[in-house]
């Protein structure tokens, strides 16, 4: 009889709590409400069970995401997490501050069978730091990462932004350098970008320069590839094997389950979304009423145009007749039968995926 993988199934769970909330931020978080920790937990972890005990399906990955996850009591979360039904070698991954990692920390996270950390890390300038509206100190990083592999951590991946106000390009090139002398696995590279209603979109003077930010992608990525982490999506690069597999399942229109306020959930091109407060959000729970605030469902049209866009910001590319690549030299290239995107043409993605078909 021949083993048969489970299909990829995702669930991922929001916790809202900050010490701060950044000047870019437009997540689902707050840090004023440290005062329901302890009830918002617990109502999650309800509604996981609840979700079990009617046929959740067993998760290849677990992402708990915010908001800052690791500044909640490890114990409770570690809860949380057990709650989730999961296959053996499951990928369970919490997102950290470094000024929050310690060893018993991620001791209480291996215990709880998370197999890896996403480190904020964002800058390793502090005054790049203090523009995004970052409290945490740049040398609790080393030992952020040290703590991650010393605990047991399967792997890691470390967070960086560029594009922020006052960044130089020699300030982006070094915290790149301090990153890829930490030796991580994983970095994820996102440029800086400003979300309506933040303290950064009302300060225009603060908002990143398109040329700076293309000169900022196109060394990352030079530099992380020098360095054996290949890119494996527009914001991702990875060595063999380290891979984010619940954000590949994203990208590959799995099936996904989201439990906490404002968490999203996908299966079969239904998609909804929960009550965005944690206020709300633990009342529905504590009165077993729903938490879904909407939907919405993509036509097989919309599905298909969402895959190609999805598929063409990976290695993997698209099928050849979705594109016409001979009309895009230089930012395309064909492997085999599939178009994939270039260097220079994740910097002109947006264009190359007007061009899909």
């Amino acid at each position: 009889m021949v083993d048969v993988a489970p299909a990829p199934f995702g669930v991922y769970v929001h916790v809202p709590f900050c010490a701060r909330i950044c000047d870019y931020c437009a997540f689902a978080a707050w840090a004023d409400r440290d005062h329901l920790i302890v009830d918002y937990l617990h109502a999650v972890r309800t509604e996981i069970e609840r979700a079990a005990d009617h046929g959740l399906a067993q998760a290849t990955s677990v992402f708990v995401g915010g908001g800052t996850p690791s500044l909640v009591p490890s114990e409770l979360l570690a809860g949380v997490i057990a709650a989730v039904p999961t296959v053996p070698g499951a990928e369970i991954t919490v997102e950290c501050n470094p000024d929050d990692v310690t060893d018993e920390l991620v001791a209480a996270y291996a215990a709880a069978g998370v197999d890896r950390l996403s480190i904020g890390v964002q800058s390793m300038s502090p005054h790049v730091l203090a523009s995004l509206g970052r409290v945490h100190d740049v040398d609790h990083v080393e030992h952020a990462v040290d703590a991650a592999r010393a605990g047991g951590m399967r792997t890691f991946n470390v967070d960086v932004i560029y594009g922020a106000a006052g960044e130089r390009l020699d300030d982006w090139r070094s915290t790149l350098e301090a990153v890829i002398a930490l030796e991580p696995p994983h970095v994820s590279a996102y440029g800086l970008t400003v979300e309506p209603g933040t303290p950064l979109a009302a300060d225009p003077a603060r908002h990143p320069d398109d040329d700076v930010q293309a000169d900022e992608y196109w060394l990352a990525d030079e530099l992380l590839s020098a360095a054996g982490l290949e890119s494996y999506e527009v914001s991702n690069w990875a060595l063999p094997g380290h891979e984010c597999r619940h954000n590949q399942l994203y990208w590959g229109q799995g099936d996904y389950r989201g439990f906490g306020c404002a968490a999203h959930s996908h299966e079969a091109g239904r998609r909804w979304w929960n009550v965005r407060t944690p206020e709300r959000y633990v009342a529905a729970v504590t009165e077993g009423r729903s938490t879904v605030a909407g939907d919405e469902r993509l036509d097989a049209e919309g599905r298909r145009m969402e895959a190609l866009q999805l598929a063409l910001r990976t290695r993997d590319g698209v099928p050849a007749a979705a594109l016409d690549g001979e009309d895009l030299p230089g930012l395309v290239e064909r492997h085999a039968e599939r178009w994939v995107i270039t260097r220079r043409g994740r910097l002109m993605a947006d264009a190359v995926t007007l061009r899909l078909h």
